[in-house]
């Protein structure tokens, strides 16, 4: 069934960067906080724990958005099967670099998208392998002065001076790392009834 126009969608998302990269899809949409606990549960893998709190931020978000599509997204960083959250400090920030330097991380982004009208829901997980280079000491404290990536799951914000710190990026969404995965987004909507790219609205100029 195609997706009414009207119809609204949430980004279940606080995230400055995750909004970012929703608008680069030209569909409207407004946020909502979630406010959900995202620890993990215990023994919970990496993986799971990402795709658990995609789906759990969207359902939470839904009884306040009823006949909204909300869009629920979470990323845990992960080195040898042990979770690497977001640092919140500079200590913190300083000893996961130091963790990571030289090593492989994967970066799992979950993605859930659910039906507030009628609770259907669908999920995915795109996994991101990042190679870090070495990583001095005087490397990790200049990056973390400059770029200050507090809030970014493994302290390397790959958009902006994080890219210096990695040797290599392997993933089949490129947009993933940032933390919402586009490619899979527009898979989801698809299955919802979204087409994208959008129609352009009416009275838009177009190209000769």
């Amino acid at each position: 069934m195609p997706h009414d126009p009207f119809r609204a969608i949430v980004l279940a998302s606080s995230s400055r960067y995750r909004q970012q990269q929703l608008a680069l899809l030209h569909l409207p949409f407004r946020t909502a906080a979630p406010g959900v606990d995202e620890a993990a549960l215990p023994g919970e893998a990496p993986a799971a724990t990402a795709l658990r709190l995609a789906l759990l931020k969207a359902q939470a978000c839904a009884p306040r958005h009823p006949g909204a599509l909300i869009i629920g997204a979470d990323q845990v960083a992960d080195l040898d099967g042990s979770a690497i959250g977001k640092p919140g400090s500079h200590a913190a920030a300083t000893a996961q670099l130091r963790a990571m330097s030289g090593r492989r991380v994967h970066f799992h982004s979950g993605l859930a998208l659910v039906d507030a009208a009628t609770g259907r829901h669908r999920s995915a997980c795109v996994t991101t392998e990042v190679q870090f280079r070495r990583l001095a000491d005087a490397a990790i404290e200049s990056y973390l002065l400059a770029d200050q990536p507090y809030d970014c799951a493994g302290s390397a914000r790959i958009e902006s001076l994080g890219i210096c710190l990695v040797e290599a990026v392997r993933s089949d969404d490129p947009t993933a790392l940032v933390g919402l995965p586009l490619i899979m987004l527009t898979s989801l909507l698809a299955d919802f009834g979204v087409s994208l790219p959008p129609a352009p609205a009416a009275g838009s100029a177009t190209a000769p």
